[in-house]
C-alpha cells in the first residue's frame, strides 16, 4: 500500500484543523448554511434525510487492516454500530452528530485517511479493480498509477469547483471490473510490443439521470503524459462544461453535444500547452510510486499443499461452493483471492458492524498479510490467502456471517442506501434487496441461474448502478408513491451496455413477483450453457415484457 510522507501527513492534519475552525464558526452562526455547504462536502459531510452522514475516502479500494480497525472505532464511538460500503469503494457512517465530525477526521488522520473530495463538484476517488496486482489477466498494476492521480487531483487548484462531480476508474487486466466504460474518465493500461506501457482514454461514460458508454478519446497515449493529458481533459469540461443546468452538467453532456472528434481536437489543442511540461511523469517518479506497492514475502506452497486443498474442495460440497463463486484465482500458485460476501438476508447489502470491521481486519492479520480490498458490487476482498489455509478461513468466516457462497449470483445483489437514509430517494431501496433476496434463496437454483447481476437505485443519481445491472431496479416517486422500474440488459465489464426500460412500474409488493416472471423466461428460453445476459441479448426485450405484461 501507498504510505504517507512527511508532506502527505501535514496536509491532511492541516485540513483537519482548517475544517474544525469552519464547524465552530458555523455552529456558532458566523457562517450561513449556504457558506458551509461547499466547505462540508469537500470534506466528505452531507446532510441527509434524519441526520448527516460522513463519506470516507478509501483510495482505490486498498485499506489496511489497523484502518478496518479504526473504522470500526468510528463506527462504535460516533456512530450507531455499522458502516456501509458504497460501489465507489468508500465508507459511509450515516449518523454522526454534526460536532463530532472534526474528532472523527482527527482520529481518520492518525492512520492515514480522511473524506477530502469524496463529494463535491471536484475530482472524486479514483477507483480501479478489485484484484490489481495479483490477478492472472492482468498486463498492468493499475494501483501506482491510481495513487498518481491521487496525488495529481486532490487539491488542485483548478479543479475544485468544476460543472459537477467528475470519476475516474483505471483497469490493467483483461477483463474490465472497474467498469471503465460508464465513468467520465476510463483509463485502460496495456504494454506496447516493447513492453512500455500505453493507456487507452475514455470520455464521457457515466450512469445517472442520462446514462452513456464513454467514448474513445485516445488508443495509445504514452504513460509518461498521463497526468498532462488528464489535465487537459478535466482543463475543456471545466471551461465548456454547462454551469447553468445541473443535470446536464456531468462531461458525458459535453461529449455527446461536441461530438468525440471535436472534443478529442479541443483537448488535443489543450494538451499541446502541457506537454512536456513540470507534470510530465518521469521513470523515476513511477517507480518510486511503484515501490509502494510491492508483493507481500508469501511462503511458498508446495504442490501437496494445492493437491490437499483440490481433495478437500472435492470431498466437501459447502466448502466447493464456496470455492466455486467467492475465491478467484491468483497469479502466484498455492494463493487465492477471497470475497467476503456482505450480502446477508436481513442485513443492507454493504453494511457491517463494527466488531466485524475489527474481526475482518484480525483475519487480514491472519490469513492475508494485513491488507483488505473494497468492491464496487459492495464485498470485501482477502487477495493472498494460501490454499492450504483456506479452509481454515472458510470456517472462520461461517462464524462471522461472511461467508455466503453467491458471490456474482442473483443474492449479490447491489444496493445504494435509499429512502431509508438519503434525501435524493424517491423510494427505499432496502426492503426491495431484502424481499428478493428473501424470495430467491434457495442456492440451487440461485446456482442453476448462473451470472446475474442485480443491481437496485432509489434515485436517478445511480449510486446503486441499475443502468449496468443485467436486471436493475430504479425507485421512481408517483404522486407522492414509491414505485419500482425494471429494465434489463445492462452490463459493465469489456462488453458493456445500458438496460432498457421494460415497461410501466410496480409498487413495491410487486417487484419480487415480477423478478420472478423475468426469471422464468429466462429458463425457459435459454440455450444450454447460456448466461442470463446471453439470452437477453439473443432474444430481446419483447418475450419478458410480454410475461410480464400479461
Amino acid at each position: 500500500m501507498y504510505r504517507y510522507d512527511t508532506h502527505d501527513q501535514t496536509l491532511v492534519n492541516e485540513r483537519v484543523a482548517q475544517f474544525r475552525d469552519q464547524m465552530n464558526r458555523y455552529l456558532a452562526g458566523r457562517i450561513s448554511d449556504e457558506e458551509f455547504l461547499p466547505l462540508r462536502v469537500q470534506n466528505g459531510l452531507y446532510v441527509q434525510r434524519y441526520a448527516p452522514m460522513l463519506r470516507i475516502a478509501i483510495p482505490y479500494g486498498m485499506l489496511a487492516s489497523y484502518q478496518l480497525r479504526k473504522l470500526g472505532d468510528l463506527a462504535r464511538d460516533y456512530d450507531r454500530g455499522y458502516g456501509h460500503f458504497t460501489t465507489r469503494t468508500n465508507l459511509q457512517l450515516n449518523w454522526p452528530k454534526l460536532e463530532t465530525v472534526p474528532d472523527m477526521l482527527a482520529e481518520l488522520a492518525s492512520v492515514q485517511m480522511h473524506g477530502i473530495q469524496t463529494s463535491g463538484n471536484d475530482i472524486r476517488n479514483t477507483s480501479t479493480d478489485q484484484f490489481a496486482g495479483i490477478s492472472e489477466d492482468e498486463e498492468v498494476d493499475p494501483r501506482p498509477w491510481c495513487e498518481l492521480i491521487r496525488q495529481w487531483s486532490t487539491f488542485h487548484p483548478e479543479f475544485t469547483y468544476l460543472p459537477r462531480k467528475f470519476k475516474i476508474a483505471v483497469t490493467g487486466a483483461a477483463e474490465d471490473r472497474a467498469a471503465i466504460q460508464v465513468h467520465d474518465v476510463g483509463l485502460r493500461l496495456w504494454r506496447d510490443d516493447k513492453g512500455e506501457v500505453r493507456v487507452k482514454v475514455l470520455a464521457g461514460g457515466g450512469l445517472g439521470r442520462t446514462p452513456m458508454i464513454g467514448e474513445v478519446v485516445r488508443d495509445d497515449l504514452p504513460w509518461q503524459h498521463l497526468l498532462t493529458y488528464l489535465e487537459a481533459l478535466v482543463r475543456v469540461y471545466n471551461q465548456f462544461g454547462r454551469r447553468d443546468n445541473k443535470f446536464k452538467a456531468r462531461i458525458k453532456i459535453l461529449v455527446k453535444a461536441l461530438g468525440v472528434e471535436e472534443f478529442r481536437r479541443r483537448v488535443d489543442a489543450e494538451w499541446a500547452h502541457l506537454k512536456d511540461g513540470p507534470q510530465t511523469l518521469t521513470r523515476e517518479a513511477v517507480e518510486a510510486m511503484q515501490s509502494h506497492f510491492v508483493d507481500p514475502e508469501r511462503r511458498a506452497i508446495g504442490e501437496e499443499a494445492i493437491a490437499e486443498f483440490e481433495r478437500l474442495r472435492g470431498e466437501n460440497r459447502a466448502f466447493a461452493r464456496f470455492v466455486t463463486n467467492n475465491v478467484h484465482g491468483h497469479k502466484v500458485p498455492g494463493y487465492k483471492a477471497v470475497t467476503l460476501s456482505l450480502k446477508r438476508k436481513n442485513h443492507s447489502p454493504g453494511d457491517l458492524t463494527w466488531e466485524q470491521m475489527h474481526q475482518v481486519a484480525d483475519l487480514a492479520d491472519e490469513f492475508s498479510y494485513g491488507e483488505i480490498r473494497v468492491t464496487h458490487e459492495q464485498n470485501l476482498v482477502l487477495a493472498d490467502v494460501a490454499v492450504d489455509r483456506l479452509e481454515e478461513l472458510w470456517h472462520r468466516l461461517e462464524e462471522l456471517g461472511l461467508a455466503n457462497p453467491t458471490v456474482g449470483t442473483l443474492a449479490d445483489l447491489i444496493c445504494c442506501p435509499g429512502g431509508d437514509y438519503c434525501a435524493l430517494a424517491n423510494a427505499k431501496s432496502i426492503p426491495v434487496a431484502q424481499a428478493i433476496q428473501e424470495r430467491f434463496e434457495d442456492i440451487d437454483y440461485l446456482y442453476d441461474l448462473g451470472p446475474l447481476d442485480l443491481n437496485i437505485s432509489g434515485c436517478m443519481n445511480a449510486c446503486g448502478h441499475h443502468h449496468v445491472g443485467h436486471i436493475g431496479i430504479l425507485g421512481v416517486d408517483k404522486k407522492g408513491e414509491e414505485w419500482y422500474q425494471i429494465s434489463l440488459g445492462g452490463a459493465q465489464g469489456n462488453d458493456s451496455s445500458l438496460g432498457k426500460i421494460l415497461g410501466p412500474s410496480f409498487d413495491r409488493e410487486s417487484v419480487p413477483d415480477v423478478i420472478d416472471k423475468v426469471l422464468q423466461v429466462y429458463v425457459g428460453e435459454r440455450a444450454e450453457g447460456e448466461t442470463f445476459i446471453e439470452t437477453y441479448r439473443r432474444i430481446g426485450l419483447k418475450p419478458f415484457k410480454e410475461r410480464v405484461y400479461a
